[in-house]
């Protein structure tokens, strides 16, 4: 299995940085790659996919890390047997910047959703999964359109476009959602319910042919939950291996499934973790924070941005990766290119955990600072994803 990160010698306060490998495909290779291998006008195969394709699915199984999978793999083997090549999911490793990138084809720099919350000019931070303010508030899509928030057109508007038929499928409670207008719009969306409403959607939508893409999200659940690699989780992922093999068996001729993950998943060291609400050296000088426990955005008050950096450093110590804004963009953490509207939302200073620390906020996100499992950063853990693939 090759690593998506490496040690790429991009000094920052004579600290070395990681960096993502231009050799290793990204996620958001992945659908447009799919889209070539069917024929679709306007998609080149940034991965290739010496296949035949009449119709196809991206599943994407949230959570479902290749360093995970390559360990457990007795508990999945139908997964297992399908193992491709290791892709990399981009930073930040979080669910929001998984799916826009599977929806949109893009790194985070260009689709804009940067973390799990993140600030907006005019609006303040916002929560990319609920579309809320953070941590609470009423809801944003009217003041923040979710199709100028991500105004680039998703590969499931350039498909059908084209006249190829294309279904998104995911939870019924998803349709309409902030972050499904914003980076999975296009497709005919069909709501499930349930993890064999899930495997008998895909199958009904293969044997139609076109295109979907599905979600399934509780593999990622359980693992926040109990974390990976638990007897829970472990359970989980068998479900996870026979809704695989369900549509597996169901291909139709020519049919494709591609699995793929939105993210690994590290178990969280309590005594490694630092409570940005209870330490005064980190709230000294900022004025918001976004990002999630293991990858922080730090936006400062006016002329506070190296005094807050250097505190941050003085207090994470070798617990975090802390740079400013600028910094992570040269290292090339969002990608090779940070659209203009973008750059507002990555933090003046950004922190990136290292090992099982987590920047947690207990007064704040009481629930997200009690999850035993957490990704975002930088790690191998939490960046490899396998790509899986079934041909008939």
């Amino acid at each position: 299995m090759s690593s998506s990160c490496r040690w790429s010698g991009f000094r920052s306060s004579d600290v070395e940085l990681p960096r993502l490998d231009p050799a290793t495909p990204h996620l958001g290779d992945v659908t447009p790659s799919v889209l070539a291998a069917m024929g679709v006008a306007g998609f080149s195969p940034r991965i290739p996919l010496p296949y035949d394709v009449a119709g196809a699915c991206v599943l994407l199984i949230d959570g479902l890390g290749a360093d995970l999978l390559d360990t457990y793999a007795a508990d999945a083997p139908v997964l297992a047997g399908l193992r491709g090549p290791t892709l990399q999911v981009g930073f930040p490793s979080t669910t929001a910047a998984g799916l826009a990138a599977v929806g949109t084809g893009l790194r985070s720099g260009e689709h804009g959703m940067v973390g799990m919350s993140f600030r907006l000019p005019d609006v303040g931070v916002i929560n990319a999964l609920r579309w809320r303010p953070h941590p609470w508030g009423e809801d944003l899509r009217d003041d923040a359109r979710p199709e100028e928030v991500q105004p680039a057109p998703t590969v499931f508007e350039r498909a059908a476009s084209t006249g190829v038929a294309v279904s998104v499928i995911s939870g019924a409670q998803f349709a309409g959602s902030g972050l499904t207008r914003a980076v999975l719009r296009g497709g005919r969306y069909i709501g499930v319910h349930a993890l064999g409403d899930l495997g008998a959607t895909v199958r009904n939508t293969l044997a139609d042919g076109g295109f979907c893409y599905a979600y399934h999200a509780d593999l990622d659940l359980v693992g926040h939950l109990h974390g990976p690699g638990s007897a829970a989780w472990r359970m989980q992922l068998r479900q996870v291996d026979t809704l695989v093999e369900s549509i597996v068996e169901g291909l139709p001729s020519g049919g494709l499934l591609a699995v793929v993950a939105d993210h690994g998943m590290v178990t969280l060291d309590d005594a490694d973790a630092v409570d940005i609400d209870a330490t005064e050296s980190l709230r000294d000088g900022v004025d918001a924070i976004g990002g999630e426990v293991r990858a922080r955005h730090v936006y400062t008050r006016a002329g506070a941005r190296e005094d807050v950096l250097d505190a941050w450093r003085a207090t994470l110590g070798d617990r975090a990766w802390v740079v400013t804004g600028d910094e992570a963009i040269a290292a090339g953490w969002f990608g090779a290119r940070v659209a203009d509207e973008v750059r507002p939302r990555i933090g003046d200073v950004v922190a990136a955990a290292r090992g099982s620390s987590g920047l947690l906020r207990r007064a704040v996100e009481p629930i997200e600072s009690s999850l035993v499992g957490q990704h975002g950063s930088l790690t191998d853990a939490e960046q490899t994803i396998p790509l899986l693939l079934a041909h008939r």
